[in-house]
């Protein structure tokens, strides 16, 4: 269940992340949060292996991160800012339910680390809207924005 960190330090590791976020591996794609300002803002990073286990179809003789892997890595981000800016997360799960706006600008290969920025543009009791980028050295490689629904854990047929 999603918790929020008991100090306030603005770095998240990874089992912090694994107490907010449902996504476990292979579908995880955040390894660190660097910074953030809750109900504002957030960055967090995602260190891409040769061993991902996309790569083995995704293309085989040239490995590139499927780009809505990336699109979900923002929303991930984005889904961990929410639940840092919300009262009661525990009680909460988040849905990416819409994506605009998005365009990918350049390929992610084994061995980038993909920077992800995202900020809330409006948020509400039942959907929050985020808008988000990676970068890879300074680039933007995809960018977009990403709509949630925050939906109430009790009363979900949710199966651990």
């Amino acid at each position: 269940m999603p918790q929020k960190p008991q100090d306030n330090k603005a770095v998240l590791n990874i089992q912090q992340i694994l107490g907010m976020l449902p996504h476990r591996y292979p579908f995880l794609l955040i390894d660190r949060v660097l910074e953030y300002e809750e109900g504002k803002s957030l960055v967090a990073i995602k260190n891409v292996t040769y061993n991902e286990p996309f790569f083995q179809g995704h293309f085989p003789g040239l490995k590139v991160m499927p780009g809505v892997l990336l699109i979900e890595a923002v929303a991930q981000a984005g889904g961990i800012l929410i639940y840092l800016s919300i009262p009661d997360p525990e009680k909460k799960l988040v849905f990416l339910s819409k994506i605009d706006k998005a365009k990918f600008r350049k390929p992610v290969i084994p061995g980038d680390q993909v920077r992800l920025e995202v900020e809330i543009i409006k948020m509400k009791t039942k959907f929050c809207y985020v808008k988000g980028k990676a970068l890879v050295d300074g680039d933007v490689v995809v960018e977009g924005e990403v709509m949630a629904s925050l939906m109430d854990i009790e009363g979900l047929n949710v199966q651990g």
